[in-house]
């Protein structure tokens, strides 16, 4: 009786549960355009970042190889060759004869052989000395002269493939410390060049004020030598004894 009891409780117990559960629903997959167009926009824009942070370093990396660029050295110099020319001009200037290009040493010749008391005073062998002096110092400019010319020839064509060499560089840049450094070699071959001018003029003019130095003091020895024999007594004549009478 007991038993019977018991099972018809737990009957009742899940009769109830059978009826108090709801039912099962089936699952259904929803699509929401407007929560699918967000994730769209979204990654388009996580896009866009990513290309603009590629170009971003596609930039610098470019930017980093200009200034590299930009930094290099060029590699050629033409210094060591215009030095050399210079050295030449100015050995040859240095090798000048009898009268060098210096202040006091040209003031001491001119004081001993070009002055007026060289052409004018002193003995007959001193005035001639004088004279042979001053023809060695003008013959030696002009030796000296047509020696610097000479070498200023000869840089021709050094300087010539020099500024070929340079043109071509500067053409060829790749960047603007090369195209810098070529510019200045050439200011420094046109300075050369110019030195080289200014050798030449120098020599030439010294070689020109010699002989003009030395035309006017033979001119003035000469009108002191006339002067002197002008007013040298003329012929007194005397008795001569040709045999003495015995």
């Amino acid at each position: 009786m007991i038993k019977l009891r018991h099972l018809a409780a737990a009957s009742a117990v899940v009769l109830t549960l059978a009826v108090a559960a709801p039912p099962a629903s089936a699952q259904w997959l929803v699509y929401d355009p407007t929560n699918f167009s967000q994730n769209v926009l979204t990654a388009a824009r996580e896009l866009q970042q990513i290309n603009n942070q590629i170009q971003m370093l596609t930039n610098q990396a470019t930017s980093l190889v200009n200034q590299a660029r930009n930094l290099a050295n060029l590699p050629m110099s033409t210094l060591t060759q215009l030095q050399s020319s210079i050295a030449q001009t100015q050995s040859l200037l240095g090798q000048a004869q009898n009268i060098a290009f210096n202040v006091q040493r040209i003031e001491q010749a001119y004081s001993t052989s070009y002055g007026s008391a060289a052409g004018t005073g002193g003995s007959t062998s001193a005035m001639v000395a004088n004279a042979q002096t001053r023809w060695q110092n003008s013959v030696g400019a002009f030796e000296d002269s047509l020696k610097v010319q000479a070498g200023v020839v000869g840089n021709i064509p050094t300087n010539s493939s020099a500024m070929t060499s340079l043109v071509s560089a500067s053409q060829n840049a790749t960047g603007a410390l090369q195209a810098a450094q070529a510019g200045n070699q050439l200011l420094a071959l046109q300075s050369q060049q110019l030195s080289d001018l200014v050798a030449v003029l120098s020599a030439k003019g010294r070689a020109d004020a010699l002989e003009q130095a030395r035309s006017a003091a033979a001119e003035a020895q000469g009108q002191q030598n006339y002067k002197t024999f002008s007013t040298r007594t003329g012929y007194q004549p005397g008795n001569v004894t040709m045999f003495s009478g015995n």
